[in-house]
């Protein structure tokens, strides 16, 4: 332990690693080109690891997508998603006939449960222009009683989503968006229903935050219990209890104190994730979270079996027309936009 708040401090490389409850964090930033006749990217793909291309190659990443950036159809059970889309858009698609396009500081929250398939493709709907596409995706575990819960998905529009602002003495300011949790006075929406986070005793926290140059912000404290980690993606130093952290390093701090954060000569961007632990076995197989191998081997069995209700689209990295802005239909047939 480096002092009586911070308990490690770690590098972070392409996948951010976390604490109980959350399993999962990625960064993804990428510059995309201006769109072609696809919403691919209007460039050449020579070069590249088509299906596998995980390598920042002029600014961009095609990830498992062949024409299309994205993730084309791919299963899950056993666990949640939260994607918070800060630029770009993405196109949703899953295997219970939903859908959506979503994006601009828009949150996508998708409970697995029992099962689904889904297909995230990051549409480049500007032909005249650059498409560059920020995101996190953040996995968040489910209690042994939820991991059978039916799927569900749900949408955080980004006017819904409330951003608090915070001045310090000297008037610097320091803004944190409330993907989950509560911060002064201020909830965030109601997350998926099974979701461990919907219980406010688990405090729960998905805080994208942003501090002026030589702002200080305190993190307020949570139960002794609690989990709780920085990220530092961006920015020139941030200090913590007398240390100096360098961007692109996480901090994991005891959360039973208020903790002071101090912004260094350039903009600092941090996530803080937080959380009462479920405190269960974790079986993860790829895309499927449990608590037993046995279970694990049940959900490979029943996805080869069901495909967990097949993929109705007629392609595996299914986009929407270009025009179709923000909006998202659900497998009840209700449609919705911001």
């Amino acid at each position: 332990m480096y002092n009586k708040i911070i308990i490690n401090i770690k590098p972070m490389g392409f996948m951010w690693d976390t604490v109980d409850p959350f399993l999962f964090c990625v960064h993804h930033y990428d510059l995309y080109p201006k769109g072609n006749d696809e919403m691919g990217p209007d460039a050449s793909l020579a070069g590249r690891n088509i299906g596998q291309d995980f390598t920042l190659k002029d600014g961009w990443r095609m990830y498992h997508g062949d024409r299309v950036p994205g993730f084309p159809a791919h299963p899950h059970r056993g666990f949640e998603t939260v994607t918070v889309v800060l630029d770009g858009f993405v196109d949703h698609s899953d295997s219970h006939g939903a859908s959506g396009r979503y994006g601009q500081g828009d949150v996508q929250w998708m409970t697995a449960g029992a099962g689904l398939q889904h297909c995230e493709m990051f549409p480049l709907v500007h032909k005249e222009k650059d498409n560059s596409t920020e995101l996190f995706q953040i996995w968040i575990n489910l209690p042994q009683s939820r991991k059978f819960c039916d799927p569900h998905y749900k949408m955080l529009w980004a006017d819904d989503v409330p951003t608090v602002q915070f001045k310090d003495d000297a008037g610097r300011s320091t803004w944190v968006t409330l993907v989950a949790g509560s911060i002064a006075g201020k909830q965030a929406p109601e997350p998926a229903p099974d979701s461990w986070a919907v219980d406010p005793a688990n405090e729960v926290a998905i805080w994208p935050v942003k501090m002026e140059p030589g702002a200080k912000w305190v993190i307020p404290a949570a139960s002794p219990q609690v989990r709780r980690m920085l990220y530092f993606y961006k920015g020139s130093t941030i200090r913590i209890a007398g240390l100096d952290i360098d961007p692109m390093n996480s901090v994991e701090m005891l959360a039973e104190q208020d903790v002071v954060v101090e912004c260094g000569n350039s903009p600092g961007f941090m996530l803080m994730l937080q959380g009462m632990p479920i405190n269960e076995p974790v079986v993860q197989h790829g895309p499927f979270v449990m608590n037993t191998h046995q279970e694990i081997q049940q959900a490979i069995h029943d996805f080869q079996r069901t495909q967990f209700g097949g993929w109705p689209w007629d392609r595996y990295d299914h986009i929407h027309p270009r025009n179709s802005g923000r909006f998202a239909k659900y497998a009840d047939g209700k449609e919705e936009t911001p």
